[in-house]
C-alpha cells in the first residue's frame, strides 16, 4: 500500500521556512553558518539563512533516497567533500527538508560536530521514526511529503490560451 501523502505548496513552504527561522531566533541560537543537505535541504536552508540574516551558507551532498520511500542501505556523503578546516569556532545550523529515518541528519551532524563549536539541526518536517530529534522542527508527520522542489512535473503552467506560458 502506498504511503499517505502530504503536499507542501510553495506558499506553505514560505510560511514554514519563516516559522522555522523564528524557532531558531526565539531560542537565542545565532548560527554563524547554515549548512544545507543537498538536494532536499537547499531551498529550506536558503530561506532560513535569509530569514536569520546568515550570509555564510554551505552545502553537503548526501545520497540516501532513490525513490518514494526507497533508499540505500545507508546514506553516503558525495563529493566534493565539505572542507571543515578553520571552523573550530563555528556555530552550525544543519538544515534539511525532512528527518524521515534521520540517518542523513545523523551522519552529517556527526561529521560536522567533530570540527565545530556547536551543531544544531532544523527541518521542516520530522517523523516519529527519525533517529535524530531535531532542535528545530516546523511540523511533525507520519506522511510522505511531496515537496514543491521535488515534484515530478516541473513544467510551467499553461498560459491563458492553453499553450506554454
Amino acid at each position: 500500500m502506498a504511503p499517505e501523502h502530504e503536499v507542501l505548496t510553495w506558499e506553505a513552504f514560505g510560511t514554514g521556512a519563516l516559522e522555522l527561522a523564528g524557532l531558531v531566533r526565539d531560542d537565542g541560537y545565532a548560527p554563524s553558518i547554515v549548512l544545507a543537505i543537498a538536494r532536499g535541504g537547499l531551498a529550506p536552508a536558503g530561506a532560513v539563512a535569509y530569514a536569520l540574516g546568515v550570509k555564510n551558507c554551505c552545502v553537503i551532498n548526501v545520497e540516501y533516497y532513490t525513490d518514494v520511500d526507497e533508499r540505500l542501505e545507508v546514506p553516503v556523503i558525495l563529493p566534493p567533500a565539505l572542507n571543515l578546516v578553520d571552523l573550530t569556532n563555528a556555530r552550525v545550523l544543519v538544515v534539511d527538508d525532512v528527518a524521515d529515518t534521520g540517518e542523513t541528519l545523523l551522519l552529517v551532524a556527526e561529521q560536522v560536530r567533530r570540527h565545530v563549536a556547536e551543531v544544531r539541526t532544523a527541518v521542516l518536517y520530522e517523523k516519529p521514526r527519525s533517529a535524530v530529534r531535531c532542535d528545530y522542527v516546523w511540523r511533525r508527520t507520519t506522511r510522505w511529503i511531496d515537496f514543491p522542489w521535488s515534484a515530478p512535473d516541473v513544467t510551467p503552467p499553461a498560459g491563458r490560451d492553453g499553450g506554454p506560458a
